[in-house]
């Protein structure tokens, strides 16, 4: 990964090369002390990784990525302040490092960037995914990683698929179908022709029009079995 660091302490961008040393895949391509030279160079080069103080003269860090045109690197914060840890991850960083770093933290973070620039799970093979797999999503600017067994269910539109998990979700450019066949038939099912639903979060099932059955979710959503496939869902659930 290519990595800018962005401090104006020419000390703490020292002990930041310094650190990275253990870390082969990181190739430090440029330093900055300002958010003005992060930018032209951020512009220029395009790194993966942003290694980014927050307090830093004229500009700060979040004015910094304010200016920036999405899709951001991959945002590790190092800044001695904790009072600005939450708007930090309000913007979708990776981590938030408190000055002195330890090797441990940064070892932590590096991994997270390391899901967010890489492949995501979907594209990592053709195995079928196991519910405890970890999956790196992403939407614009919003990223998550989140164990498969969190989708509750996956919404078909058009040639993208909505996953929903928790209380988010996200528009990714995957077919249903293709992900369909990563996905563990033993938590999946097939609701339909747009809808998979997660079998483990299931509240309550009612009959429907034709034979066919209406599914309620934890977190309120509902999907639709129709006919045929309401049948194997029976006998899959044994009712």
């Amino acid at each position: 990964m290519k990595a800018l660091i962005v401090d104006d302490e020419g000390g703490a961008r020292l002990e930041m090369r310094r650190l990275l040393k253990t870390h082969s895949d990181i190739e430090i391509i440029a330093e900055a002390a300002t958010a003005d030279e992060a930018q032209t160079i951020i512009e220029k080069e395009s790194p993966d990784v942003l290694f980014l103080d927050i307090q830093m003269p004229q500009r700060s860090g979040f004015d910094l990525l304010r200016a920036l045109d999405p899709p951001w690197p991959a945002i590790i914060f190092t800044t001695a302040f904790d009072e600005f840890a939450i708007r930090a991850f309000e913007v979708n960083a990776c981590d938030y490092l408190l000055k002195p770093i330890s090797p441990r933290r940064l070892g932590d973070a590096l991994a997270r960037a390391r899901q967010t620039t890489g492949p995501d799970g979907w594209e990592v093979g053709n195995e079928i995914l196991h519910e405890d797999d970890q999956i790196f999503l992403k939407d614009n600017n919003r990223c998550w990683v989140i164990q498969v067994r969190q989708i509750r269910y996956l919404q078909l539109e058009d040639n993208y698929t909505h996953i929903y998990f928790e209380n988010e979700s996200a528009l990714v450019l995957r077919s249903l179908a293709a992900l369909e066949k990563r996905l563990p038939s033993k938590l999946f099912f097939r609701a339909n022709r747009s809808q998979i639903l997660n079998l483990s979060c299931i509240e309550s099932v009612v009959p429907w029009f034709n034979n066919g059955l209406k599914v309620k979710l934890n977190g309120g959503h509902e999907v639709e079995i129709a006919r045929r496939p309401a049948k194997l869902f029976r006998e899959r659930l044994r009712f």
